[in-house]
């Protein structure tokens, strides 16, 4: 539903004049199975809210489009995986356990229900996860049914609020810094102060004070990390810190807020500038048509970061919502 970065960003593709490449605004009504897309790029903002966009995609990849971001890999990814995945690759992650579900899911009933543990050992969770905590959904965004539990009879609230959600509970961060990461292209990492603690118009933080030059570093290192892992090319990652230790929070925004009455004008104008530089770039190559859909390739993410001291690489050139090639 914004209004700022989709025009912005089709009209810095369109500005830079080059041969054979425009961007539009996709106009979709019925679509025909296995029917190329005409599109070399396309720049995803709204499936993960509306099946049939993500219907269409993973269509349009079959044919050789390149998606920004994967639609297969998209759709099966969650918070909790990424957390697993992070602990894995030695980025620092809080404290995290998986709930089951407190109602039952739609057209479920305690039969389906028979492996599961009742009544569960909340005391072993609690002594793993600690408080104060965030209650939070496994697979959701945009601060929504997000609870801080700060005691067990907090956490019991919250929990009886969960309806038939699948929740996490996470070791909150006392941080002193808070930090957003636009990530693009799994090469250009843009660091920004942030304050979740504040409404959302002002959680980007201006005339920040100078922060040590090896906490951004790692910070940096550790965007790259995780999404050369995960594959995306387009993410938010959010970094908590404390004690100087920069704690992963929030790492699957394959479509992030890039709105310049929230971001603001600085980094609304990088992440227009660089996304459209990514998508060129993408349009400019030969794309083949995937063979094949394995969950395995996607998580191998530039061999799953055997750097996990990552590399430093020049910027690539940028990206976009919808990329047109000329055909030959």
């Amino acid at each position: 539903m914004e209004e700022t970065f989709p025009p912005a960003f089709v009209e810095k593709i369109n500005s830079m004049r080059l041969t054979g490449i425009t961007a539009e605004f996709i106009s979709l009504g019925g679509v025909k199975m296995a029917e190329p897309s005409g599109y070399a790029v396309i720049v995803d903002r709204i499936s993960h809210e509306i099946p049939f966009y993500r219907a269409y995609l993973k269509n349009a990849a079959l044919s050789g489009a390149k998606i920004i971001n994967n639609p297969f890999w998209w759709g099966a990814d969650d918070k909790f995986f990424n957390y697993a995945l992070a602990s894995k690759l030695g980025v620092a992650v809080p404290p995290t356990v998986i709930l089951p579900h407190k109602n039952h899911p739609p057209n479920t009933t305690e039969k389906s229900m028979r492996n599961l543990q009742f009544p569960l050992n909340w005391q072993e969770v609690f002594d793993y996860v600690g408080f104060p905590a965030f209650l939070k959904p496994f697979n959701g965004g945009g601060w929504k049914d997000v609870h801080k539990v700060s005691s067990p009879e907090e956490f019991f609230w919250a929990y009886d609020q969960s309806r038939d959600l699948c929740m996490t509970l996470q070791r909150a961060v006392n941080f002193k810094e808070y930090f957003r990461c636009y990530v693009v292209g799994q090469e250009r990492v843009h660091i920004m102060q942030y304050d979740p603690r504040v409404p959302f118009h002002e959680r980007y933080v201006k005339n920040a004070p100078p922060v040590d030059s090896a906490l951004l570093s790692r910070i940096e290192q550790d965007s790259l990390t995780l999404c050369r892992a995960l594959g995306y090319d387009l993410n938010t990652v959010e970094f908590a810190v404390e004690n100087g230790v920069p704690y992963a929070i929030d790492f699957m925004n394959p479509a992030p807020d890039a709105d310049v009455h929230s971001v603001g004008p600085e980094n609304f104008n990088w992440i227009v500038s660089s996304m459209a530089e990514l998508a060129v770039k993408y349009a400019q190559q030969q794309r083949v048509p995937a063979q094949e859909y394995r969950w395995s390739e996607f998580l191998k993410g530039r061999e799953l970061v055997s750097e996990v001291t990552v590399k430093k690489s020049p910027p690539p050139p940028a990206a976009s919502v919808t990329v047109r090639a000329a055909k030959k």
